[in-house]
């Protein structure tokens, strides 16, 4: 567990309202720590990143402290932008939980069957 995680955990135990809607204000925090450490292990200034995406310092400091809202393409020029590509990874989640079966409204809709058509060949 990285010093991060333990003091996030550590904080929540002690701290109520930190503890309310820690998982989704992490996961958006970690992100932007994320960027930071990158740029800096690029060693790259926020202006300099700045200047390669045409964009404002300030710009990439928003980013790199709430970079919850941000966007993929986003991510994708910023990784570009420290010389990085982008991976994007799902995982289950870390509590081995069942998976969930979808209700009948959440199931996606059905594919009709595609008819398709052979050309003669003469």
């Amino acid at each position: 567990m990285s010093d991060l995680s333990k003091y996030a955990r550590a904080r929540a135990a002690r701290d109520p309202e930190f503890a309310d809607g820690l998982e989704s204000g992490y996961e958006d925090f970690k992100i932007g720590v994320l960027l930071r450490k990158a740029r800096e292990e690029a060693g790259l200034t926020q202006e300099e990143v700045a200047n390669r995406l045409e964009t404002r310092k300030s710009a990439i400091s928003r980013i790199e402290n709430s970079a919850g809202s941000i966007k993929l393409s986003t991510l994708e020029r910023y990784a570009q932008a420290l010389g990085c590509q982008l991976f994007l990874e799902l995982r289950p989640p870390r509590k081995a939980s069942k998976p969930q079966k979808p209700r009948r409204n959440d199931s996606p809709p059905r594919r009709k069957r595609q008819l398709t058509r052979r050309a003669a060949v003469e």
